[in-house]
């Protein structure tokens, strides 16, 4: 019986030993993960401008890629007001929203520093790269949570490298987030791109032969003129419209434009041009060579941000030529981008995806001459009918100390070092915008759950309130109008031209297909933290995009 046992166990110890050992030596080492991880941020895209242009994007161009060999996310929306590029930047990267990560708008007043604020501003820091001034003195120091590139940072105990790019600061800065290697912007006094002392103490050497090509005066050397022959941009108004900008002087209001008179004397004027996006996407090329991104194992990052956009549509509006030709030419600088990426990284070694902070509205003067709902607000006129109204009623007509993102902030010193009643206050401002016919709602922030709105709309004004540095009374404007000006348009408002925006994947692990279930800008970070095997960030509230994460 013993002899038996004995023979019995050392059969099983045979026949279990080998795939033990088989079981350990195949056991995954690494986390599964692609080598770099890229996103891109189209600052001022409405979604539609995917099959708008589909038929005149190029078939090796960015979009086409995106759609027909990656996954759309059709009806992404943003959750919270106001819809503005600091936000919307800040929001994808964290997967947070403002009443929590504390980035309310672009600028906002803050009561407990009594000044007006910049999303960005860090008076703690300098420039590097260029002379000394506001335009460096920048940091991701006001964002409260962290980013998805912190994240993967920590996850990577610090070894992944992020980097961020765009010629806004704030583009380039609030997706990098706190622990970021770099963020570098444009600096439109010299044509540079820079940094703050935030990061590094000098330019690495990569970025400083970028400066020295000045690639600027090159553009502008080329000047603008359509892609295509203008009379096939049949997707837009006329060319010459009385309620476009003319942001290359007066005597220029239609196609071809003349840049060369820039050269060497304004650096500002290429940012309302395709070239500020041609220029990013150079950038992006020499940070990937320069800091060796996407070259081991170990994941790392880019955030590439495309500012120009923003800048031609707020100019010339959505149905603009010009909007219309930036987006077929960024559509080629974005093929060409992956092109670069297949090369240098390797195809399918990298993820990316690209959405958009915000959309936009009509201009004005588009939607009169097409009998479409909208105007513009005389908000200059209400203020000098509050200011009279508070006076005549209270005794000061200084009692609103800012007027940021469609928020009244009223001066609580003043009302009580006077012992006013700031409820009465606030009744009497409320009482005079709700009679004004360009006014939908306005009402009492303390009083948001208890004010008749819809769903959607109190969710997203409750997703922007911080009770930190929100104002004290919210308005909202009727569908169409806006603050601004008789040429061009904005945009900041919860509805869907403003909130609908695109969301694609391509790359590393994504299926191909699209869906159309309504997801949100702040499933980003979340469904990244999925599919890299890292936690999300400290202040996310998003959902995994399931259809993606797969």
């Amino acid at each position: 019986m013993r002899l038996l046992l004995a023979t019995t166990c050392f059969l099983l110890f045979c026949f279990i030993s080998p795939a033990q050992t088989k079981t350990a030596t195949t056991a995954p080492t690494t986390v599964n993960r692609p080598k770099l991880v890229v996103g891109i941020v189209i600052d001022q895209m409405r979604w539609d401008y995917l099959y708008r242009f589909y038929d005149r994007y190029a078939a090796d161009g960015g979009f086409k890629r995106f759609l027909n060999q990656g996954f759309s996310c059709e009806n992404t929306m943003i959750p919270y007001v106001p819809t503005i590029t600091a936000c919307g930047h800040t929001c994808i990267y964290t997967g947070s929203v403002p009443a929590i990560h504390g980035i309310v708008g672009n600028g906002w007043f803050d009561p407990q520093r009594n000044k007006n604020v910049y999303c960005t501003e860090d008076s703690t820091v300098s420039t590097v790269g260029a002379e000394a001034g506001l335009p460096g003195a920048m940091s991701p120091f006001n964002m409260k949570v962290t980013t998805i590139g912190d994240e993967l940072r920590l996850a990577t105990n610090f070894k992944g490298k992020v980097i961020g790019v765009a010629v806004k600061d704030r583009g380039g800065i609030l997706p990098a987030g706190h622990s970021a290697n770099a963020a570098y912007w444009y600096d439109s006094r010299n044509g540079n791109w820079i940094t703050s002392t935030y990061y590094m103490k000098e330019l690495p050497k990569w970025m400083q032969d970028f400066n020295a090509q000045k690639l600027v005066d090159k553009y502008y050397g080329m000047g603008w003129n359509t892609l295509y022959p203008i009379n096939s941009y049949v997707q837009s108004t006329a060319d010459e419209k009385s309620y476009e900008g003319t942001p290359f002087g007066a005597d220029q209001k239609a196609f071809p434009y003349d840049l060369k008179k820039f050269a060497g004397t304004n650096y500002t004027n290429i940012c309302t041009t395709p070239y500020g996006n041609s220029m990013t996407v150079e950038i992006a090329k020499a940070a990937v060579i320069g800091e060796q991104l996407g070259a081991d194992n170990i994941t790392d990052m880019l955030a590439v941000s495309f500012s120009s956009p923003d800048y031609i549509g707020h100019t010339f509006g959505p149905n603009s030529v010009e909007q219309e030709d930036d987006y077929l030419r960024l559509d080629k600088d974005l093929g060409s981008f992956f092109n670069f990426l297949d090369a240098k990284v390797g195809k399918g070694q990298y993820v990316v995806f690209l959405s958009a902070d915000h959309a936009v509205a009509h201009v004005p003067g588009f939607s009169k001459e097409n009998k479409l709902p909208g105007g513009l607000a005389p908000a200059a006129k209400w203020n000098t009918e509050l200011a009279k109204i508070l006076n005549e009623k209270f005794g000061n007509g200084k009692l609103i100390i800012g007027n940021f993102n469609h928020q009244i902030y009223l001066n609580h010193q003043l009302i009580d070092s006077m012992k006013l009643d700031a409820s009465a206050v606030k009744k009497t401002i409320i009482n005079y915008l709700i009679r004004q016919p360009e006014v939908g709602q306005v009402f009492d922030l303390n009083k948001l759950m208890e004010v008749p709105l819809t769903a959607k709309q109190r969710d997203m004004v409750a997703n922007g309130y911080n009770q930190h540095l929100s104002g004290d009374i919210q308005m909202m404007l009727q569908a169409g109008y806006m603050e601004g000006y008789a040429t061009g348009t904005t945009h900041s408002a919860w509805n869907p031209y403003d909130s609908h925006i695109p969301l694609l994947f391509y790359g590393w692990n994504i299926p191909k297909g699209k869906t159309n279930r309504e997801v949100y800008m702040t499933d980003i970070a979340a469904t990244l933290a999925a599919m890299l095997h890292i936690q999300m960030p400290s202040g996310c509230i998003g959902h995994v995009i399931e259809e993606v994460a797969k």
